[in-house]
C-alpha cells in the first residue's frame, strides 16, 4: 500500500503553483496561504521571493485577481461588499478604484436583478420595504441604489 509518509515534502514553490493552478490569488492572499508551510529551513523572505518571482513572470497578478473577483461577485453582491473583500485580500487601492468605476456603471441593474431573484412582488407596506432594503444592504448595495430599486418596483405596480 502507498505510504503517505514516504512522499517527499512539497516545496513552497510547488504549493504556490498548485494554488495558482486552481484559481487566481492576490499577492497578500497567496502569501498567507503559504505561511503555514514554512519549515525550519525557510523564512518569511523565501515566500516573498517566490511571490516576487511569480509576479515578474506574470503568474501572479493583483490586477487579474481583481478583475476575476469583480466578475465573479457582481452577480450576487453590490460594490460595497466587493470593495471590502478586495481590501481584505490586500489589493492596492488604485486597482480597487478602477473596480469601483466598473461596478458603479452596472450597480443599479445588478441590484434590480438580485432583488427580482429574491422577491417577486414590490413591497406592499413599510415593514416589507424595510425587509427588502435590509436584504439589499446585506448584499453590499448603498442606500441610494436600494431606494431606487424599491421605489421603482413600487412605481411600476
Amino acid at each position: 500500500m502507498f505510504n503517505k509518509k514516504s512522499q517527499p515534502e512539497k516545496s513552497l514553490r510547488q504549493r504556490a503553483l498548485e494554488y495558482l493552478g486552481k484559481r487566481e490569488y492576490s499577492y497578500k492572499e497567496l502569501g498567507q496561504k503559504l505561511k503555514p508551510y514554512l519549515d525550519e529551513n525557510d523564512d518569511a523572505d523565501s515566500i516573498t521571493a517566490i511571490l516576487d518571482d511569480f509576479k515578474t513572470r506574470g503568474w501572479l497578478s493583483d490586477a487579474r485577481f481583481t478583475e476575476q473577483m469583480v466578475h465573479a461577485r457582481r452577480a450576487k453582491f453590490g460594490s460595497s461588499k466587493i470593495i471590502h473583500e478586495l481590501r481584505e485580500k490586500g489589493v492596492e487601492s488604485s486597482l480597487i478604484e478602477g473596480a469601483v468605476e466598473q461596478l458603479k456603471e452596472t450597480e443599479l441593474a445588478s441590484a434590480k436583478e438580485i432583488w427580482q431573484k429574491k422577491y417577486k412582488n414590490a413591497p406592499e407596506n413599510r415593514d416589507e420595504w424595510a425587509k427588502q432594503a435590509r436584504f439589499l444592504q446585506s448584499r453590499g448595495f448603498g442606500f441610494d441604489t436600494i431606494k431606487k430599486v424599491l421605489n421603482l418596483q413600487t412605481d411600476d405596480d
